[in-house]
C-alpha cells in the first residue's frame, strides 16, 4: 500500500526545514489537532458499523476514517520533526495507524462481507 508521503509535493513540503522554538500556543494547536485526529478514526470507524446496511454510506465513513487516521500520521510526523515527540514514540503511532490504514482498506475491498443484507 502507498502511503502519501509518497506524493511529490507533500515531500517538498515536509522536506522543509522546520525551526523549532515555536510559540506555546502553536505547540498546543498541533496536540489538539492529534487529539481530534485520533478521536475522529475512532467516532467514524463507530459510525461506519452502524451504516452496514446501507453500503454507501458505509464506505463513506469508513473512507473518512481513513483520511483521518492518515492525517493523524502527518501530524504526528510534523510534532516529531519540531522535536515534541520522540522518534521512537512516532514510528510506534505510524506503524499503528499505518495497520487501522490497511485494516480500513480491506474492509473497504470487502463490503460484502460487512454489510447487513
Amino acid at each position: 500500500m502507498r502511503r502519501t508521503s509518497g506524493i511529490r509535493r507533500r515531500e517538498r513540503v515536509c522536506s522543509q526545514p522546520l525551526k523549532r522554538g515555536f510559540p506555546p500556543e502553536e505547540k498546543y494547536s498541533l496536540v489538539d489537532q492529534i487529539r481530534r485526529s485520533s478521536r475522529s478514526v475512532c467516532a467514524h470507524l463507530g459510525e461506519a458499523w452502524r451504516k452496514r446496511r446501507y453500503e454507501g454510506a458505509f464506505i463513506a465513513k469508513l473512507s473518512d476514517a481513513e483520511s483521518e487516521a492518515c492525517e493523524m500520521q502527518v501530524w504526528t510526523e510534523f510534532a516529531c520533526r519540531c522535536g515534541y515527540l520522540d522518534e521512537a514514540t512516532g514510528i510506534e503511532l505510524d506503524k499503528n495507524y499505518d495497520q487501522i490504514i490497511s485494516q480500513t482498506v480491506c474492509i473497504m475491498n470487502e463490503t460484502e462481507k460487512w454489510v447487513i443484507r
